[in-house]
């Protein structure tokens, strides 16, 4: 089953860029490559749910508000 979660994507980046952060910035941060952090800023894949929680924390944001449920 294939879910991808377009709200999740379209609030990243602007959250991404409120703290002056790169995508290369955001996935050294991960621990991911430069192409798989855009690929999650651009919805084309799923998050692990620790990492929706590490990034919610990052934020200072809730899990729902990234995953679009608020």
């Amino acid at each position: 089953m294939e879910i991808i979660l377009p709200s999740f994507a379209e609030r990243l980046k602007p959250l991404r860029k409120s703290k002056n952060k790169t995508q290369v910035e955001m996935a050294k941060l991960l621990g991911c490559t430069d192409r798989h952090y855009q690929k999650i800023e651009y919805g084309n894949i799923n998050v692990p749910a620790t990492t929706v929680v590490f990034l919610a924390d990052y934020f200072g944001v809730t899990a729902d508000y990234l995953l679009g449920r608020e």
